[in-house]
């Protein structure tokens, strides 16, 4: 079962992020994005991407221009995770055959994404948006439009956003934090995906 958990591992270093890439397989979460501010992220994407291959989804967040998307296809990454909504990055996104999630906050942005061919929506911050404000933007969104809340989103509300129509979360800190150990993530990705299996609606 795959479930629609993006694992953030912001700040990850490439001798640490196989074993905690495997540890969060173990638990239930396959997708995985190591963000473009983590040291030498590139080469983290890389190792995930052909540890884990054919297991997880593996990319990068914080993707800001159309070359870094360039250079995480060239290491075997394939979902883009943007904080903004770039047309540029979603596009060049798409043209390499790569799945896009940028951040938004709007109708506008929703809109602007989605037209430039957006595999999903990252309403981040989700606390910015909060779970009526994703409620109320969702009903003017084409059906069957993926929505992700990161930042704000949590175990301990993945109800209240499930209510609101949410499909997914992206999570970073709650999950992993720098120095954190591959056991003490997956005791986090464990809660989480119990969390997150309990909250589904039926």
């Amino acid at each position: 079962m795959s479930r629609e958990i993006i694992a953030i591992l912001r700040g990850v270093t490439p001798d640490e992020v196989l074993e905690i890439g495997e540890t969060l397989v173990a638990a239930g979460i396959d997708r995985i994005e190591v963000p473009l501010n983590s040291p030498e992220p590139f080469k983290s994407i890389g190792i995930l991407a052909e540890g884990l291959k054919g297991r997880a989804t593996i990319g990068a967040g914080t993707v800001l221009t159309p070359e870094q998307v360039d250079e995480l296809k060239s290491v075997g990454g394939t979902l883009v995770v943007s904080p903004d909504c770039n047309p540029a990055v979603i596009g060049r996104s798409k043209e390499l055959g790569m799945l896009s999630f940028p951040g938004v906050t709007s109708p506008t942005e929703c809109f602007t994404a989605l037209r430039h061919g957006a595999d999903g929506l990252k309403f981040f911050p989700g606390f910015l948006v909060g779970a009526k404000g994703l409620a109320a933007i969702s009903a003017v969104l084409p059906k069957g439009t993926k929505t992700y809340a990161v930042g704000g989103a949590g175990p301990e509300n993945f109800g209240e956003w499930f209510d609101a129509g949410v499909t997914g979360f992206g999570i970073g800190s709650a999950l992993y934090k720098p120095g954190m150990t591959a056991d003490e993530v997956g005791e986090k990705a464990r809660a989480i995906v119990a969390a997150y299996d309990a909250g589904q609606p039926a």
